[in-house]
């Protein structure tokens, strides 16, 4: 019956590509614990099983008096043989708990070696499970994948990375990036339930599943003929997409819409509606700035290089569609560029101007050579700024500045929303 185990033993080995001696000696350990226990030994038990015929010896160990060390702890031990009669049913039980306890980990670890390297691919799944905190998503045939989704009020520590609205149903195909691959060898695994999670964590809220998923609808990304240079996005909801091209006969914007609109309408529809807007990306900040509120059309942007700092002048019936609802298109236009965005429409700037143009009577001149005054910019509520004008100068840093605006590089109209 022995010699049978072993060879059931290594056939299952050999099987699941699993080191014998690594196997034994995880056995060993474990019906050792298992024995100290069920025979009731105070200083635990050695288990030793032959390699060849497989038959498994208990010995109890008895601590030797000579043996103390100045801490107070046994180091040498008498091994006494308490071997039952009947060891196979324990040790079959054992066996099975080993094999399947090494083969997960296995698995982990050769997941973990192939996935770790490909952080930020693109991978399609198959939806197996959906659970209030988490989607399961089969990659292939025995990988799995993680889509979290947890309530961060409740779980603040987790991550969210499914868009706002979406929901998935069993065998529904979706494509995700991998954003990370847990190391089975650290010491704290996240467990839910019976089982661990999977290894792999992927995202589809993350601003580069969009960059993928024009790499594969747009040869000319992939080729890097066009390049994305900035991404922009509130998932779920609407983003931004800054394209260039190295080959001047070559429209870039044109590219990623591909005829008819197919190619955007390709990723699009992978992001269940979501708004995608493709613009140009220009090394002239002004005009960058311009391109990235589109659709509104924009008369006229002053740029602040060392602050970080754009004005944007819009027509009055532009101004709504410049904010967008709730500042959207603004906060994405200010995420894609990199740049504080104030924007304000003509008639206003026209009334700054006008205040800044004509001097004020109530002020005397050498004010202006006076340090510490404060900036004479009033706005159209009759509300002073607050801010300290600069030296030699009536306003601050920031209406300084509009008393350039006339003179201001006039960006081009921006491509219209794609």
């Amino acid at each position: 019956m022995a010699s049978e185990m072993m060879e059931a033993l290594m056939l299952l080995c050999q099987e699941k590509h699993i080191d014998e001696l690594y196997l034994l000696d995880r056995l060993e350990q474990s019906l050792a614990k298992s024995y100290a226990d069920v025979l009731h030994l105070p200083w635990g038990a050695k288990v030793t099983i032959d390699r060849t015929t497989g038959k498994i010896y208990v010995y109890r160990l008895e601590p030797v008096d000579d043996s103390m060390d100045e801490e107070g702890n046994y180091t040498q031990f008498n091994e006494i043989d308490v071997t039952p009669k009947d060891t196979s049913r324990i040790a079959a039980q054992h066996a099975k708990a080993e094999i399947n306890a090494i083969v997960r980990n296995a698995a982990r670890e050769q997941i973990y070696q192939e996935f770790s390297q490909r952080i930020g691919d693109i991978i399609t799944g198959t939806v197996l499970q959906s659970t209030p905190d988490f989607t399961i998503v089969k990659i292939r045939e025995g990988v799995e994948a993680e889509l979290p989704h947890f309530d961060q009020h409740r779980f603040p520590d987790e991550r969210n990375e499914r868009p706002a609205g979406e929901r998935y149903s069993h065998n529904q195909r979706i494509k995700a990036i991998i954003i990370d691959v847990r190391d089975p060898n650290a010491n704290v695994q996240p467990i839910r339930g019976e089982h661990s999670r999977p290894s792999i964590v992927i995202s589809r809220t993350h601003p580069d599943l969009i960059r993928r998923l024009f790499e594969l609808e747009v040869p000319e990304i992939y080729d890097g003929v066009v390049e994305v240079r900035s991404i922009a996005r509130e998932a779920g909801a609407r983003s931004k997409v800054a394209v260039s091209s190295l080959d001047d006969h070559l429209d870039p914007v044109g590219a990623c819409v591909g005829p008819k609109g197919s190619r955007v309408r390709t990723v699009v529809g992978e992001l269940r509606g979501e708004r995608v807007d493709v613009v140009l990306w220009s090394d002239d900040p002004a005009r960058c700035v311009a391109n990235a509120l589109s659709p509104a059309k924009v008369s006229r942007v002053l740029v602040d290089e060392e602050n970080n700092y754009a004005t944007v002048i819009v027509p009055d019936d532009q101004l709504s569609l410049a904010i967008g609802k709730e500042g959207q298109n603004a906060r994405l236009a200010a995420r894609l560029t990199g740049m504080h965005i104030d924007i304000k429409n003509e008639s206003l700037a026209a009334g700054v101007l006008s205040k800044m143009s004509t001097p004020a009577a109530e002020e005397p001149e050498d004010l202006i050579d006076e340090e510490g005054h404060r900036c004479e910019y009033v706005s159209p509520s009759g509300v002073r700024c607050r801010n300290m004008a600069r030296p030699g100068s009536k306003f601050c840093g920031v209406h300084e500045k509009m008393a350039l605006v006339d003179s201001a590089e006039v960006s081009s109209d921006p491509d219209s929303l794609i």
